[in-house]
């Protein structure tokens, strides 16, 4: 190899407040990670266990299904331990807003210890509706865990959909 000169410059040190942001966007997302799994097993949020500020509420996002046919979109959310009255779904202008609050109690008393546990936990999901759902006929159903939100299409935009053939090559 031939002896290529290099110029090495001395590159400026970052500021001491930026060497701590990639551990702070590391430590985010490591507690998103471990939040989305102890969730399902009803657990507080890990971040609540480091924190300062314990008292606030846990909230999680219901897992959530979107899927369109020609005649409606729908929506299915996974909301288990909830029941319909703990749900609530509403359309403000193009938003559809799903939120719900889940509370459960438990105690246990034996002769040799007494257990109390309590968990609170609530959420809200927002989605912007598109033109074509006719809102005057938006309907929710809840069954086994999982509410159902069905967004009929309007006339028009049912009429407006075209087939578009796929040629191969």
């Amino acid at each position: 190899m031939p002896d290529t000169p290099v110029d090495v410059k001395k590159a400026a040190v970052p500021a001491r407040s930026n060497l701590l942001e990639p551990w702070q966007s590391f430590r985010t997302e490591m507690d998103r990670m471990f939040d989305r799994v102890s969730s399902g097993f009803g657990l507080p949020s890990f971040g609540r266990f480091f924190d300062v500020d314990r008292d606030l509420p846990t909230v999680s996002l219901p897992a959530v299904d979107v899927s369109e046919d020609n005649s409606a979109f729908k929506i299915a959310a996974e909301l288990p331990g909830l029941e319909e009255k703990d749900v609530d779904v509403t359309v403000t202008g193009d938003m559809l807003s799903l939120r719900g609050e889940k509370k459960q109690e438990r105690e246990e008393k034996d002769k040799n210890y007494y257990l109390s546990e309590r968990s609170y936990g609530a959420f809200q999901r927002s989605f912007a509706l598109p033109k074509s759902v006719d809102r005057d006929k938006i309907s929710a159903s809840f069954a086994k865990g999982v509410l159902t939100i069905v967004l009929p299409k309007t006339a028009t935009a049912r009429d407006e959909q075209k087939k578009i053939e796929v040629k191969a090559g």
